[in-house]
Formats: C-alpha cells, structure tokens, sequence
C-alpha cells in the first residue's frame, strides 16, 4: 500500500513540480522499496515450499508469479535507484533507467498473468485465500497499465523526448491506485495470539 501510494504521488505533475526532480526520484525509489518488501513475504510467506515434484500445478503456478514478481520489483528498484542518481548529478537527464523499468513492467504483466492461471484452480493452493478474483484482476489491470507506462516512457532517439508524456504518468497512476485497492482487499483479520498477558490458541 504504501508503495503504491508512492508510485502515485510520483506520477502527478503538481507533486512533481512541488517536489522537484531529486525529489519526485526519491519518492519513486522509496516506493520501489515497499514494492520489493512487499514481494518478498509474499514469496516467502510461511506455508509455501518451493517448487518440487509433488507440488500441484495451481501452486507451481503461483510460486512462479511470486518469483517473478519479486525480480520485477528489484528491476524496478534498479531503474528508480539509477534515476536518482542521474537527478541528482544531472537534472537534465531524460529517461535513465528506461530499460531495467521496461523489464520490470514485462516481469509484472508476466506474474500478473501466472496468478491468473492459479487462481483458476485456487482451492488447490497452499493457502485458499492467497489468491482471489479482485486481487489478481486489479493487479493484471495494474500491470498493463505499468507497461502503458513504459512505453510511453520510451526516449524517442530523433527528439530525446519522452514517447508519450501522458501514457508514462497516467499508466503510473493506474497502475498504483490499482496495486493500491488490491492490496487493500487482500488484508484480512488477524485473530490476537495474546490478550490480556495471556496466550490464545486458535481452534480447529
């Protein structure tokens, strides 16, 4: 959520021109952050194996979009991170970092996609719940428009321009507020293993 919300403020003009270009990349960065936190326990979340020969397809599937979601989000921490500091030594510069974001935008449509797959078949899964029709559709809706993004992010080599100005920020808009809402959705209720300085075991 929070990364997502990073990703937002990152794409707004307004925020943009209050925060500067050191900053608007900071904010960008700092979100590329939460993304990969973010990844990584969900791929290392208790309860999931990695992959073998008894493991069922809807859970082979799903590690898989786990995986390579979380080495979309280091693409990304990689484009933000090489983008700051381009910001920062020279303010100037259009487009840096274009590449490992391309990739990172392709691995989310990837995994966006794959989670698709195993949420056909979701009762199959490790945990039933790890995957649900809003999550997985608002975060493929996300993914496409992340990739929208990067495309109009694409410095055309005649001008050494941005492709499409409002493709690259409106695509980075969507994208978030849609990881955003999905990420919201999948919160669910935590039942308190200790209360009033006792410990509480679940039942069933």
């Amino acid at each position: 959520m929070i990364g997502s919300l990073c990703f937002l403020a990152g794409s707004l003009p307004f925020y943009a021109s209050w925060a500067g270009a050191v900053g608007t990349n900071v904010t960008f960065f700092v979100g590329s952050i939460f993304f990969t936190l973010a990844a990584f326990i969900q791929l290392s979340l208790s309860g999931r194996s990695i992959p073998h020969r008894e493991m069922s397809k809807p859970d082979l599937v799903d590690w898989w979009a786990a995986a390579i979601q979380f080495a979309g989000t280091l693409l990304f921490n990689l484009s933000t991170g090489v983008a700051l500091a381009a910001a920062i030594s020279r303010p100037d510069a259009v487009g840096v970092g274009w590449k490992p974001d391309a990739w990172g935008s392709l691995a989310f449509l990837l995994s966006s996609f794959l989670a698709i797959v195993a949420t056909k078949d979701r009762r199959r899964l490790w945990d039933p719940e790890a995957r649900t029709w809003h999550g997985t559709g608002l975060n493929f809706i996300g993914s496409v428009a992340f990739g929208v993004s990067a495309v109009g992010a694409y410095i055309v080599p005649a001008t050494g321009e941005l492709a499409n100005e409002a493709w690259a920020n409106g695509g980075t808009a969507v994208g978030a507020i849609c990881f955003f809402v999905a990420a919201v959705l999948s919160r669910r209720p935590i039942s308190p293993r200790v209360k009033m300085g006792t410990t509480t075991n679940r039942e069933g």
